[in-house]
């Protein structure tokens, strides 16, 4: 048995969910990957995977044995990248999550400059609003705007997003264009973003000069991803709040109308954000420094 190569056999499935995935991603046969697994599990005499005809699920001992084998694959991973890197070629799986409408204005139109920079580094995007464990969701890094509550995880700054408040010209022909923010709540309709964690309406939040103002309305509709929310916007159904990248298409052709202008949020900080006992390897430091690069422009662009 190819020890090592088993190893990376088994953490493969265990992160792919599945024998046909992993086995596509290390482009082998499946009845190659399965038999690398069973060979592994012979040795160890435990069993590391319960597998049915839908599912593999992790034993409590595959998981233990998963956890101790990938910093030894990802020690040697970095073993071979300190040597690709003398010739500025890192290499290997970099796994990443983001919202939804930040991956889609912000960082995949960036990315063909990376994957040109690093074309041995393959990436793997997790795109939701939702909140992910870095190390139970083995993710290398989160792209997340917002105050940060996890001191267990390393920050790093990329650069503060602009906030405005907009609605649909149809919606502001029907119910008008309110002036103060305090007329939102005369009879206009609020489309709230609901957190993905708690499922808790965002406050409506205003600022001008020193002047601050935070205000909770019942709305009309909550939607916990922010491509749908600002859909909902441009469908005429209520006001909203977003980041001005992710409405900067519908702005320019007319979809949305900016309002409130004088009155606008305060920026978003938006960070990079991996977990503080993880190794940093070369790949993901080369990522984070083109993301501290590139990102703040994009971010207000």
């Amino acid at each position: 048995m190819d020890q090592l190569l088993a190893i990376r056999a088994f953490a493969r499935v265990v992160e792919a969910g599945n024998f046909t995935r992993a086995a596509d991603s290390l482009d082998m046969p499946n009845a190659t990957l399965s038999k690398l697994v069973q060979e592994l599990e012979g040795h160890l005499n435990v069993r590391l995977l319960q597998r049915t005809t839908r599912r593999v699920t992790v034993t409590p001992e595959g998981r233990d044995y998963y956890d101790k084998a990938l910093r030894i694959v990802r020690d040697l991973e970095d073993i071979d990248g300190a040597f690709n890197a003398v010739n500025g070629t890192p290499r290997g799986y970099l796994r990443i999550d983001i919202g939804g409408s930040t991956a889609r204005e912000v960082l995949i139109p960036l990315l063909p400059d990376f994957v040109a920079q690093f074309p041995e580094i393959r990436l793997d995007l997790g795109v939701s609003d939702r909140a992910v464990d870095l190390i139970s969701d083995n993710v290398d890094c989160v792209i997340r705007g917002g105050p940060l509550g996890d001191s267990s995880l390393v920050a790093r700054h990329l650069g503060d997003a602009e906030m405005i408040t907009c609605a649909a010209p149809a919606y502001l022909k029907t119910y008008g264009v309110p002036t103060y923010p305090q007329e939102l709540k005369n009879g206009h309709r609020w489309i709230s973003y609901l957190s993905p964690q708690s499922g808790r309406a965002f406050p409506l939040r205003f600022v001008q000069g020193n002047e601050k103002q935070e205000m909770k309305i019942e709305h009309r509709i909550g939607i916990n991803e922010s491509n749908a929310h600002l859909a909902a916007a441009v469908a005429g159904l209520g006001i909203i709040q977003t980041f001005r990248y992710a409405a900067a298409k519908d702005l320019a052709s007319g979809a949305l109308v900016e309002i409130l202008k004088d009155w606008r949020p305060a920026s978003y900080p938006f960070h990079v954000v991996y977990p503080q006992n993880r190794h940093l390897t070369q790949r993901l430091r080369v990522f984070i420094e083109w993301l501290r690069e590139v990102f703040p422009a994009r971010l207000n662009g």
